[in-house]
């Protein structure tokens, strides 16, 4: 299950060369003015590169347990304590002016 959860590097390379494969093959066409009586295969292409681009998109921002445990941890840190001491503007002469 985790392999499907994450984004490994050999997989990134092959997501580059799907992006790089399109580019150059868009090149290609467009050099013989070609784009569009090719637009089937170039929509095949685009989407094969629009599902793994989406793949990676969710897995690289996906947080295992552990990573969402610290961050759950981080982020409680820098809230602020809501049991804070706050001043509340006594002073020693204020007891003073009490009769016990």
């Amino acid at each position: 299950m985790a392999e499907d959860q994450t984004y490994d590097d050999g997989r990134t390379e092959i997501l580059k060369a799907m992006l790089r494969a399109l580019a150059d093959r868009i090149r290609a066409l467009d050099a013989d003015d070609a784009m569009l009586p090719h637009a089937g295969e170039l929509m095949k292409l685009i989407g094969d590169v629009r599902s793994e681009l989406f793949h990676y998109e969710v897995r690289c921002t996906y947080d295992t347990p552990e990573v969402a445990e610290h961050r759950r941890l981080v982020d409680e840190a820098r809230r602020p304590d809501e049991s804070a001491w706050e001043p509340t503007g006594w002073t020693p002469e204020d007891d003073e002016e009490i009769e016990w």
